[in-house]
């Protein structure tokens, strides 16, 4: 397993088609003050779609992603894509990070930098880290499933091999949160000598034969408002999981309606009171948007939701993940876990309640989330790491 050099250089054609697509925008009607109460109000689409047509720069974006050092590498029978970069310090930690949707691996490169090298930014050299961020099997650059089953638990096996058959790291962290969070789990739960230690932003609700007796009144309004936030904003999850090859025909056909689709979930579960620009500029979200037009990964990526669902057990109640864990936990992520609950299935040593912040964590507050994850490591951090030189 050989990784190779991997550089984004994405076809004029597609390009040249995706703007003949925005000239043709059909726009639905909306009601009278309808905002954002519908779903994605048709005036800021509008503007977005603009933006889109006339003055965003793909080329100009695919040169910032190609200053990082991109690989790809046949695992299985899939290509899987990812950064790869070196820490600048005596001896960093290798650590892999996992995004989520409707994210991708840019997600995360506010954050990186802070990383990898934190002595340019105001940090200490021996928190370095080599970081490894990985496109999900049917998210951007990496190769879209063409088997059924492919689930977060077979993510994690992959992951497991990347970093030490790939990359040799015998020993690393991993992070992540929505499907990440998940990923990561899984990958502790099944490889616990490997990891050193896993940081989190996102926790799930799911635990099978869970007794409501003995949970904490915090955990009972926790589940409750799980059950609340689900029945309100929770349709797109039920049809990724029961219908995705439906909604793929439009999305994967209709740039303005990805759009809509995405931006409508970074709006919802950031933490931007509102107004989507607080927090991301109109070239961080069509950039992300058009990782998934350009690769044609919407419908790929909707379907791990599918197989997740249909495929994957929930944790037992009881069963521990014994890896150190610390839980970052942001004011507008989409739910809000109370300790106890994390620590059913969590050897929980740092729980940070964040002063700002959602669901996207690492692009809202990624200073705020490098420095939790530098306080974690730190004592975890051993001098026997080794990493192979790519």
């Amino acid at each position: 397993m050989q990784q190779e050099p991997f550089t984004i250089s994405i076809a004029q054609t597609i390009l040249d088609d995706v703007t003949k697509r925005l000239e043709r925008v059909r726009w639905p009607d909306e009601v009278e003050g309808a905002e954002w109460d519908y779903g994605a109000n048709r005036e800021y689409m509008r503007e977005l779609v603009d933006y889109w047509r006339n003055t965003f720069d793909w080329r100009a974006e695919e040169a910032r992603l190609n200053q990082w050092h991109h690989y790809r590498v046949l695992l299985d029978d899939m290509q899987i894509h990812f950064i790869h970069e070196r820490g600048r310090g005596p001896n960093p930690l290798p650590l892999i990070i996992t995004h989520g949707w409707p994210g991708s691996f840019v997600e995360m490169l506010k954050l990186l930098p802070l990383l990898i090298d934190p002595a340019a930014h105001g940090g200490d050299p021996e928190d370095a880290f080599d970081v490894i961020l990985p496109s999900l099997p049917g998210f951007g650059f990496s190769d879209r499933p063409v088997r059924q089953g492919i689930t977060n638990m077979q993510i994690a096996d992959l992951w497991k091999r990347l970093m030490v058959d790939v990359l040799g790291y015998p020993h690393f962290g991993a992070g992540g949160g929505d499907i990440g969070s998940g990923v990561t789990q899984r990958l502790a739960l099944m490889y616990p000598d490997r990891l050193i230690g896993m940081h989190l932003t996102y926790l799930g609700s799911a635990l099978s034969s869970l007794d409501p007796q003995g949970l904490s009144e915090a955990e009972r309004h926790y589940l409750h408002e799980v059950e609340r936030w689900s029945a309100k904003e929770g349709a797109y999850s039920h049809l990724h999981a029961t219908r995705p090859q439906t909604l793929a025909y439009a999305l994967n056909d209709s740039p303005a309606g990805l759009a809509a689709w995405i931006v409508e979930k970074f709006r919802a579960w950031s933490d931007c009171e509102g107004e989507v620009e607080r927090r991301f500029s109109k070239d961080e979200l069509l950039t992300n948007i058009m990782l998934y037009w350009v690769t044609e990964t919407i419908s790929s990526s909707m379907r791990l939701y599918f197989e997740n669902a249909r495929n994957l057990s929930p944790l037992q109640s009881g069963q521990h993940i014994e890896v150190p864990t610390a839980f970052a936990l942001f004011p507008k992520e989409i739910n809000q876990p109370p300790r106890e609950w994390a620590e059913r299935t969590l050897r929980l040593q740092r729980w940070t309640q964040m002063p700002r912040g959602g669901h996207f964590a690492a692009m809202e507050e990624p200073a705020l989330l490098a420095e939790d994850l530098r306080a974690f490591f730190r004592p975890l951090r051993t001098h026997n790491v080794t990493k192979q030189t790519l």
